[in-house]
């Protein structure tokens, strides 16, 4: 069973530095400077912008729709088109050691949406893996409510020596996904279906972050001698250095 060091710290004040960490944890455990990391933290409100939206001929109206709405704007790791982040949701970032990350790509993205889907199981949520038809930020390895709604999202970054698995869990406030992303779609030319844009708590009355937190921890501890502890500093200032090239320009 291999070790996983597990942190919670969390920056919601700074969604780009709260992005940057994950950076930062990727480049120093794929470097040989920290082993395989997971954080499992609570972020601010931010509309998490991928690659192809970066180049779209409208990004700058969807960052504008996105700050309108009240969520910072930053650019993520991994692809995919935007998605929401807010404190009503957990995200999730493994960073991974791997010499080879490329032909592991399919297999990684089995194994974390089987345990989040593992993980809200627990809970009493119908958790599926596979895309809802009309999702936002489509990907065959979201994890949904009964085929119906989303309530998770999984993407990947690979560079030389290592892997970043990030994701976002929407445990509630599904809400706030639709009133961030009805605006920043439209800006971007995407078609999507409000009414796929699902939480946690409309599955499962009554569960909280906590308790989705608590059912994450179960499931990496099986697969995992989890190690508990705290976002060193050296890793902390490399974020802070990093984190204005994730804050999307107005």
């Amino acid at each position: 069973m291999s070790r996983l060091q597990l942190i919670r710290d969390s920056f919601p004040d700074y969604p780009a530095l709260d992005t940057a960490v994950s950076r930062a944890l990727l480049e120093r455990v794929a470097a040989g400077t920290l082993p395989e990391m997971l954080r499992l933290a609570r972020p601010g409100r931010m509309v998490a912008f991928g690659k192809q939206d970066a180049v779209s001929p409208t990004y700058q109206e969807a960052v504008r729709a996105a700050r309108e709405a009240g969520f910072e704007a930053v650019l993520r790791l991994a692809g995919g088109r935007a998605a929401v982040f807010h404190e009503g949701t957990i995200a999730l970032a493994q960073a991974v050691p791997d010499r080879d990350p490329r032909p592991g790509v399919h297999e990684r993205f089995e194994r974390s949406a089987e345990l989040v889907q593992a993980a809200l199981r627990r809970l009493g949520v119908d958790a599926r893996a596979g895309e809802v038809p009309g999702e936002y930020c489509p990907g065959g390895y979201s994890v949904n409510a009964g085929g119906r709604t989303k309530l998770a999202g999984l993407g990947q970054r690979l560079i030389a020596g290592g892997v970043h698995i990030g994701g976002v869990i929407v445990v509630d406030g599904a809400d706030l996904v639709r009133e961030a992303l009805v605006p920043v779609y439209a800006a971007l030319g995407l078609d999507w279906d409000p009414h796929t844009a699902g939480s946690v708590a409309e599955e499962a009355p009554g569960v909280g972050i906590d308790e989705v937190f608590d059912a994450l921890r179960a499931e990496y501890a099986r697969r995992h001698e989890l190690v508990e502890g705290g976002l060193d500093a050296e890793t902390l200032a490399d974020a802070r250095s990093l984190a204005p090239e994730h804050l999307a320009r107005r």
